[in-house]
């Protein structure tokens, strides 16, 4: 609601600004051209997670996982990073933040281990593995478009050096902070509790889950995610699996099909969001902001526009910071310098991207307590070694 509540403030303020001319019409269907395909694909994604956690296909490969950790912390721990890595690269930072965060903490839960460092794992593998493919973040898919309509493949050999070390040194942190609760044994046997704050939607409140719904789902996934990279407008693979798989749950679960299903607060954040900055853009702020970015393409000049779009993520959000950045990035390098920042950067504050508060809301309905100024002093740390070794990587990889 609160989400919703400030996209229609935005949508607001946008339709005044466009009212006095900034931007002018043609720029705003310009905009409407670029961004429906997007926000079209980030439904249809939206959609296929949702029906996949209902079916259970999350819980099921964390359940393995955990049988696969042979009761070791830290092998447990490096398999769900992995997972998390995975889901955050293919189906986005969001699904992650979303879905997998209720998963990790009842798995966590039965195995009898803490939850917080596979919770800080969760959240910041959800932001920092955002960088390698268009699909995996939405700033990555407007950069995709500002870069001619990059493929997949390109998108990939651009950005799986600062991909890799965005990954590493979060988990490094982790393991360095939270050694002793990762060299916790656990008992392969799960912990069987019956908890009044399960939450909905994880797959896991079945007792007995359908397997033909769960194969199925399985099937249209890994069907899904060569789709998504294959080059084709991300859009038509993610729509026809929404489809799909709501004929499947149609016929085996029809009380799951609902309007919910659509991200509507969401929806509207975005439209209201990518209106506003697109009137900012016309009104000049690129200008000031190119004060603080730079213009170069050495090291130090990477780095600080970087540390700008991670700057502003922590004061804003990622997504206007990238809108407002992005003119300043106009070059493959700088575009990749640039979506280090606002990828992975975004580790202190709350606001700084929408999976974080995602994130958050979901531990928050299953006791987990992490308070904002713990998260804060952690991500004090992390984000600046994060962006600094990415653009590091990026430059030694030869961009």
């Amino acid at each position: 609601m609160r989400l919703a509540i400030i996209g229609a403030v935005l949508l607001a303020a946008g339709g005044v600004a466009v009212a006095t001319g900034a931007p002018p019409v043609t720029d705003l269907m310009a905009l409407v051209d670029r961004v429906a395909p997007i926000l079209l694909f980030v439904v249809a994604m939206t959609v296929v997670t949702e029906l996949c956690s209902e079916a259970g296909v999350f819980l099921w490969i964390a359940r393995r996982l955990r049988y696969w950790g042979r009761g070791y912390s830290i092998l447990l721990w490096l398999f769900l990073a992995a997972f998390a890595t995975l889901s955050t690269v293919f189906l986005s930072l969001d699904t992650t933040a979303v879905l997998l965060t209720p998963v990790v903490v009842s798995v966590t839960r039965q195995a009898g281990l803490p939850a917080l460092p596979f919770a800080l794992t969760t959240v910041w593998l959800a932001n920092t593995a955002s960088l390698l493919l268009p699909i995996s973040n939405l700033t990555n898919l407007l950069a995709q478009h500002s870069l001619g309509g990059i493929s997949p493949g390109g998108f990939a050999a651009l950005m799986w050096a600062p991909s890799l070390a965005a990954v590493v040194v979060p988990l490094l942190f982790i393991a360095i902070v939270f050694r002793r609760d990762l060299r916790n044994r656990y008992s392969r046997i799960p912990v069987r509790r019956i908890r009044p704050d399960q939450p909905a939607g994880s797959g896991s409140k079945a007792a007995a889950p359908d397997r033909v719904l769960l194969g199925c789902t399985a099937l249209v996934l890994a069907l899904l995610l060569p789709a998504l990279v294959s080059g084709v407008p991300v859009w038509i693979p993610a729509l026809a699996g929404a489809v799909v798989l709501g004929v499947v749950f149609a016929f085996r679960r029809p009380g799951v099909l609902s309007l919910s299903l659509i991200p509507w607060s969401l929806l509207l954040f975005a439209s209201g969001l990518f209106l506003v900055m697109e009137s900012a853009r016309h009104l000049g702020a690129p200008i000031l902001l190119g004060q603080l970015a730079g213009q170069g393409q050495g090291f130090p000049d990477l780095v600080r526009l970087a540390a700008t779009g991670a700057a502003g993520s922590n004061v804003l959000n990622n997504l206007p910071a990238y809108l407002l950045a992005e003119p300043l990035a106009a070059s493959p390098v700088r575009m990749a310098a640039l979506l280090v920042g606002v990828n992975a950067g975004p580790l202190i504050t709350p606001w700084a991207s929408l999976a974080t508060l995602l994130w958050h809301d979901r531990l928050a309905r299953m006791n987990v307590l992490i308070t904002w100024r713990g998260y804060a002093l952690f991500g004090l740390i992390v984000a600046p070694l994060t962006v600094f070794a990415a653009v590091a990587v990026l430059v030694a990889a030869g961009h």
